[in-house]
């Protein structure tokens, strides 16, 4: 891997921001596409677990009848992409099992020899007391995987806007999402911003660095 400077990372940080416009010409090219879909499954997560699944949504049908049910915004229409970040409805045994024997898969391991890991990671997500705050568990690893997206997205030049201002029961019934076995938590429209945005030249407002940082 050839590392980037600090001053590319501090500049893609910087130039980064919350789209509220973008323009519904420009589409994202398929290859950096493929790359950000891959950034997401790259994403970290707890155990590995990867409690989630992303849904792009292509459909203009569809993300008309999103849009009135994220406050009416127009990134979710006009943005080159739309992804919807879910959870699954639960993460059982099966779920775990799927887990492992994929990391049996591709480590070329066998199932025998991942005992401990399994009997760590039920005792823990499946009978031990996460078990009963298993979907905010997972709520808060799809915050992960979006979070690495955006900075994937700005170390490429492209922008993206996360929506929370959605209603995720909504987008559950227009996807369809339950019937597959998920359930909405956040949205993150992705493109390249419009030249009409005033927001894209605004200062960016942070705290001073001695206001958040402490070396204990």
């Amino acid at each position: 891997m050839n590392p980037i400077s600090t001053d590319q990372l501090l500049a893609a940080q910087n130039w980064r921001y919350a789209t509220k416009q973008f323009d519904a010409s420009k589409k994202i090219p398929a290859p950096d596409w493929s790359a950000l879909e891959d950034s997401l499954i790259l994403s970290p997560s707890s155990y590995g677990l990867q409690p989630w699944q992303f849904f792009v949504v292509e459909n203009p049908d569809l993300r008309a009848k999103l849009r009135p049910h994220s406050w009416n915004q127009s990134q979710v229409t006009d943005a080159s992409h739309l992804v919807v970040f879910a959870i699954p409805e639960t993460v059982d045994v099966p779920y775990m099992e799927k887990y492992l024997a994929r990391i049996a898969e591709v480590r070329g391991v066998t199932l025998e020899s991942l005992g401990f890991y399994r009997d760590m990671m039920m005792a823990d997500v499946i009978a031990g007391p996460r078990a009963a705050w298993v979907r905010e568990w997972a709520a808060r690893q799809v915050y992960i995987a979006l979070g690495n997206f955006m900075t994937s997205a700005a170390l490429v030049g492209i922008d993206t806007c996360p929506l929370e201002g959605i209603d995720p029961r909504e987008y559950d019934a227009i996807l369809d999402l339950p019937t597959k076995g998920y359930n909405t938590v956040v949205a993150c429209a992705a493109g390249y911003r419009s030249t009409e945005d005033k927001y894209a030249t605004l200062p960016k407002v942070r705290f001073e660095k001695s206001d958040l940082v402490r070396h204990l």
